[in-house]
């Protein structure tokens, strides 16, 4: 699927990396992000213990919310979390430990938007998936 509109989805990891991705062309001209995303940034900053990272995560989060309207878990992506969730099974996957990331791609298929992750192992055998990994800034190029 070619995304001829600019917009894309961000999953988690690559909007906590956002800053460090060096090249611009790996990401959507126009970026999203879900609740789903939300949700997970808003743990971050409750469990840590040490005050520097959790102001940090703190920030994340509020820039985060300041920066974006996310997309939300409608009926439509819940419809599109069975599909997901069934396909992690028939590979052999447990749905429930990627339960946050199914819920990812489901806002993304049904929004038909394409994911941009810096995990893409992540997001494997979700079929229907539109996925753009984009180079982690930590991981070097073979």
């Amino acid at each position: 699927m070619i995304d001829v509109s600019g917009r894309g989805l961000l999953d988690t990891s690559t909007l906590i990396l956002l800053e460090r991705i060096d090249d611009p062309a790996t990401l959507p001209e126009q970026p999203a992000i879900t609740a789903i995303t939300l949700a997970e940034l808003s743990v971050g900053p409750l469990v840590t213990a040490d005050a520097t990272e959790r102001a940090t995560r703190q920030a994340r989060l509020q820039q985060a919310e300041a920066d974006f309207d996310p997309l939300p878990f409608d009926a439509a992506a819940a419809r599109t979390f069975g599909r997901v969730a069934a396909s992690l099974r028939q590979a052999g996957r447990k749905a429930n430990a990627r339960a946050y990331d199914a819920m990812i791609a489901a806002i993304a298929i049904s929004n038909d938007l394409p994911l941009h992750t810096c995990n893409p192992a992540d997001f494997e055998h979700m079929d229907g998936l539109d996925l753009r990994p984009v180079p982690h800034p930590d991981q070097a190029e073979a």
